[in-house]
């Protein structure tokens, strides 16, 4: 893709999700998530792969459905209200169905089934935007409407997309669709937090995309995309492949890295809220979704490689993927933990 031209559409990227982040009124942040969907569409139509084009598609379709119901929401909300600001949506008809729409806008379960999908088709770059970026400007919106939303509707929303992101992953071979699960568990936790203290879903929003950002900018620097050549890895690269592992773990949670912070904090929230089963539900999914984080590190690290490998030998040519963002991403990744008192003091 022309230099230009890319600047473009990552320059409307940007701006899609800052308008968003700087509305006040439904209109605006309408605004903003649709040149969001409309400036990410070209990048990931642009390798003109049959399978990019159906997930280009099936992107564009879900999400033009999701802003056309927020649309009908918000103005029902005016009519009916009189008002337009995103944290006087009173009428809960209208509450509701925006709720419904922003939870299939970011792949919550039950309105996952075009997240897999879609990630699959993508190469793992503009997979890594929609994995991360893509999901900012909606929870901007969710954060400020989470006290007009009926609890029941988030808990349910969260508890499902727990576990259905840990059951959905359990028999995938390919990393995106485990990557695209792991996304729908992780945005269970988020919700399920939401509408007791909204900062511990900013924290976990912001935990989870260090977390995703390292793992698949390390996918891509071993240039793995499924179980296959990632059990091949370990003789490519043997660094970047320890990475990967304490990058997925952290991911599932397990401590002393990074993604036990967010888990220890929610449950800990949950539990103080008198929710007891909520948070034993979670868990217990938590537990369902390490399972396949471990054993993506079994295939990586504990079976052994061929001696005679007759395949290509791309680990033999140079990368250029820069390694800052990696060594950043990574970094945070696996070594915040103890930071968390001090993360707690500037968020709260």
């Amino acid at each position: 893709m022309n230099p230009y031209v890319l600047a473009v559409f990552l320059s409307s990227l940007g701006l899609g999700t800052t308008l968003t982040f700087a509305s006040s009124h439904w209109l605006l942040a309408w605004m903003g998530l649709e040149i969001n969907t409309l400036a990410i569409i070209p990048l990931m139509a642009q390798h003109h792969h049959p399978r990019a084009v159906e997930a280009t598609t099936k992107y564009f379709l879900t999400q033009a459905t999701a802003a056309a119901t927020i649309l009908f929401a918000s103005t029902t909300n005016a009519w009916i209200t009189g008002e337009w600001n995103i944290t006087h949506l009173a009428h809960p008809t209208a509450a509701a169905l925006t709720m419904t729409a922003l939870a299939l806008k970011i792949g919550l379960a039950p309105l996952h089934f075009w997240l897999p999908e879609v990630l699959q088709g993508l190469d793992l770059t503009t997979g890594l935007i929609l994995s991360t970026w893509q999901k900012l400007a909606p929870f901007a919106l969710l954060v400020q409407m989470a006290h007009t939303t009926h609890p029941a509707i988030m808990t349910a929303l969260g508890i499902t997309s727990t576990l259905i992101g840990g059951w959905g992953g359990l028999n995938q071979t390919q990393l995106r669709k485990i990557l695209a699960y792991s996304s729908i568990a992780h945005l269970g936790w988020m919700i399920i937090i939401l509408q007791y203290m909204p900062q511990l879903t900013t924290l976990a929003l912001g935990m989870y995309i260090i977390m995703t950002s390292a793992a698949f900018l390390t996918f891509k620097m071993m240039m793995t995309t499924n179980l296959g050549t990632l059990a091949l890895a370990w003789a490519k690269n043997p660094v970047a492949s320890t990475v990967a592992a304490l990058v997925l773990l952290s991911l599932g949670g397990l401590p002393p890295l990074t993604g036990f912070m967010p888990k220890w904090l929610i449950l800990q929230e949950l539990t103080k809220q008198d929710l007891p089963l909520t948070a034993t539900l979670v868990a217990l999914s938590a537990l369902i979704s390490l399972y396949f984080y471990l054993r993506l590190c079994y295939t990586m690290t504990l079976t052994i490689s061929p001696n005679t490998n007759h395949s290509m030998t791309p680990w033999r040519l140079t990368t250029t993927q820069t390694l800052l963002p990696l060594a950043i991403t990574t970094t945070a990744a696996l070594m915040l933990l103890p930071m968390t008192p001090a993360i707690m003091a500037s968020t709260f």
